[in-house]
Formats: C-alpha cells, structure tokens, sequence
C-alpha cells in the first residue's frame, strides 16, 4: 500500500478525528472536513459540557494511538449504578464484581479537542473547519462542501474517501441515493425523546451528590440519569416519551407543570436542581434512534464509519465506544490485507456489521431494563448474585454488562448471545426458587452455567 494515499474524512467528530490521527501515524496524507467551527475556539455546546460513558473498547482505541495517559486526567471513574427511588432511598448496583472493572465520566469536548490537537501536531494531517458537505462523488472520492458563512463552495478530492459524519450522514444519503448500488437503510426512532438538565456544583460540597457513580431515577414510563463532570457539576438528561404515556413532554410545557413533574418523581434530584426551568425551557429536546445500513462501502473508493454506518442509543453508553473500536478494527484489517481497498472494505465490514448491530439490539434493551427494571427486587437479586459470582470467581463468570463492557476481546455479538441466554437462565431459575440460600455460592454457579448451556442450546424448559 502506497502510504502517500490521500484520505479525505469528512466528519471531526470523535470517531473521525482518531480516525485522521490514526491514519496519519501510519504515514497517510490527511484531510478532515468538519462543518461546525474549531470546539476549542467556540462553545458550540450551548455553555454545557456534555459528558459520555467512556470503556474498554474506547480505550482501546485510544491506547492505539498512544493517549492513555494523556486522556486518564480527563476521567471520573464511574463504578456503578446510583439507583434513586422516589422515596429519595438509593440502592447501589456495582457494574462488576472485579473493583478494577469499571466505566469513566468524559468530557466529548475535552476528549474531541485532545485528539485535534494530536492530529494538527502531524505535518501530513490538515484539519478544515466550518465546510458543510453538500454532496459527495462516492466513485471519485470526492466531495463539494460549503463554507459556514461565506456559502463559497469547494471540491475537496482524496484517493479514498471516508464518511465518519455522524447519524445525519451526508456521506450515507449519498450512498442511499444512489440507485446502483442496492443500498439499504432502516432508520428506527424511539417515541421517547430526550433534554440536557444539571446539577451544578455546590458552594460547600464540590459534588451535591455521589460522585463516582452513574445516577438512575427509574421510573417505568421515563427517567432520568445524571454523569458526573470534573468542575463538580453532573450533566443530567430527562428521557420521556413525546406525547404518550401518562407523563410526556408535550404535557411539561409550564413551569408549574415541569416543577410539579419533578416534585412528584424526582424529588430528591429537584432539590439538586436550582436552574431545572430555565434549563429545560433552554436546551432543546432530541430524538433517539438507531441506524443500521449496508452496504458500508462503494467499489474501494468510499466507506462509512461510526454513527454514519451504525448510530445507537445511548442507553448501553457504547456510542463512542463503538465508534473508537471501529478504527481499532479497520487498523488491523488494514494490517491484514495491505493493498487492495476494496478488499479492506469489504473485510472490514464483514467483521464489524454483525458487532455493531447487536450493540444496537443490545442499546434498546438497556433502555427497558434502565427506566423500568433497575428498581424491581428481582433485578437486585440477579445483580447481586452476578456481583457475587463476579467477585468470586472473575474468571468463570460474567455477567452480559461486564461481557458487553469489559470484556474486550470479544465481540458485541457474541456478548450478546451469551448475555442474553445467561440472563434468562437466571431469571429463570430465581423464579423456579433454584437458587436457594441452602446452595453454596459454587453450586450456584454450576446450575446457571448448566441452564445458560441449554439456553444457547435451545434446550432449557
């Protein structure tokens, strides 16, 4: 492979900026287009650091490019889920049994500005800022865009081009608008849209609340989480159906009616929550949807990558995550199969689909267990148990949040498979009263192993 390849990156955010930095290391002619202004020069986010769940396989990709260190100062370790009844009592759910296993609070503005600034220290890496793409020559690798204010329009061409411009993909309504190229698409919103809340920092106490957690207020219908930012502050966000249900967004239109909403079922967070009104009659409320499409790739020449290919829910807090593993993924297959870009494509997809769409199956049920189950006795019962096996015996036991989190080295699919088979085995055998407090925490174990066997086996009754 000729490393004086030029690739065109539309899209800056976090999956194409280490996407440019990666590239660019191994000695690639870079070009990344990006159609907001430079984040490190503007507050492109409404004043508001807007923080993600940052894990293992993210990590990954981070250590490949060699920012470990350089990304730790970033970090708020979260070790698990704050529960909050709305009594205001909380329950504290570990995400794993092994101390050492646990996801961060990141900034996406500290950690996005981090990486351009890696990429701009290479001289074959130029960074191009506020040109929206307006249409895209997939076969050609090339790309006209428009600048933000000036509207002067430019061609910007490549040897490949790569689309990593988020769920709204231009690169992706490209490829679907092409009628030779079989394309297909599904688009999936949920009826529950969601609003950007916090809580600030407090005047005496740094953190009003527990800081290294992830907060849950579940409540059925809707909830409410809240991330911890390092100034103090937590970043919370209200998801809540649009118009149905018995409490929606179309009905909190006052502030009366926001304020009694909260009072009733977040009482214990409104307390935290001095600026509740006037941030949610500021900040904007946002659909949730999943994007699944193939294929990935048009004749070697173009390629989609991230939230572009395979945008999800936040509920598994594998978005970026997800995005960072792609570039892992595509590094090695470059590894694999120097030369020929359409065969790089295609391997690359025909290991990455089947991951990232479970990841997207795997989003929707998070989002049903997180609002409605996290609080049910029977979901603390399994999850203490799964902490107890975690504890115990690391090695021979996982539960489907550590295997889909921390456990790297496999693949979201087969996380997902085994996770799910071994979650209704439990459930399964605590509703049967298999699991007594006469059973050693061993025998235990041997029981859901043999019961999640039989689940994979299509044999369990």
């Amino acid at each position: 492979m000729n490393k004086k390849e030029h690739i065109l990156i539309v899209g800056a955010g976090l999956c194409g900026s280490l996407l440019a930095l990666r590239m660019a290391q191994r000695g690639f002619k870079i070009t990344l287009v990006e159609k907001r202004p430079d984040l490190r020069k503007s507050d492109i986010s409404a004043g508001r650091s807007i923080n993600l769940a940052f894990s293992n396989r993210g990590i990954k990709g981070i250590s490949l490019v060699g920012l470990t260190k350089k990304t730790e100062p970033l970090c708020i370790p979260m070790n698990g889920r704050m529960i909050h009844d709305k009594t205001g009592e909380t329950f504290f759910s570990p995400y794993s049994g092994n101390k050492s296993e646990y996801i961060n609070s990141i900034s996406r503005t500290d950690l996005n500005a981090l990486l351009l600034n890696e990429v701009e220290k290479l001289p074959n890496a130029e960074i191009i800022f506020q040109q929206d793409c307006k249409d895209v020559d997939l076969k050609s690798a090339k790309a006209v865009f428009e600048h933000f204010e000036t509207k002067k329009k430019t061609e910007l061409s490549g040897d490949i081009l790569i689309g990593t411009d988020g769920a709204g993909s231009v690169v992706r309504q490209s490829m679907e608008a092409d009628s030779d190229m079989n394309f297909r698409v599904s688009e999936d919103f949920l009826e529950h849209g969601y609003k950007e809340l916090s809580i600030p920092a407090g005047k005496t106490e740094k953190y009003r609340i527990f800081k290294n957690a992830l907060h849950i207020w579940p409540r059925g219908e809707n909830m409410l989480i809240a991330l911890p930012n390092l100034d103090g502050s937590f970043t919370v966000t209200l998801f809540m159906s649009y118009k149905k249900g018995e409490q929606n967004f179309e009905q909190l239109k006052s502030e009366k009616s926001i304020k009694a909403y909260f009072e009733e079922f977040y009482p214990d967070a409104l307390e935290q929550m001095p600026d509740l009104i006037k941030d949610f009659s500021q900040n904007p409320t946002s659909p949730l949807g999943t994007v699944k499409c193939s294929p990935w790739n048009v004749q070697g020449k173009s390629l989609l990558m991230g939230d572009s290919a395979h945008a999800i829910v936040p509920f598994y807090g594998q978005g970026m995550n997800a995005s960072f593993e792609d570039v892992v993924v595509f590094d090695e297959v470059l590894d694999d199969f120097e030369g020929n870009w359409q065969q790089i494509f295609d391997e690359y997809e025909k290991r990455r689909k089947k991951d990232t769409d479970a990841i997207g199956d795997l989003a929707i049920d998070n989002f049903h267990e997180m609002k409605e189950h996290t609080a049910a006795p029977v979901f603390q019962q399994k999850r203490k148990l799964e902490t107890a096996f975690e504890q115990e015996f690391p090695d021979e036991f996982a539960s489907k949040y550590r295997l889909v989190t921390f456990r790297e080295q496999i693949g979201y699919n087969q996380a997902m498979q085994r996770g799910r088979a071994q979650d209704k085995a439990i459930l399964k055998l605590l509703e049967n009263n298999e699991l007594s407090d006469s059973l050693g925490l061993k025998e235990k174990l041997e029981k859901v192993n043999q019961a999640t066997k039989k689940m994979l086996d299509g044999t369990f009754s």
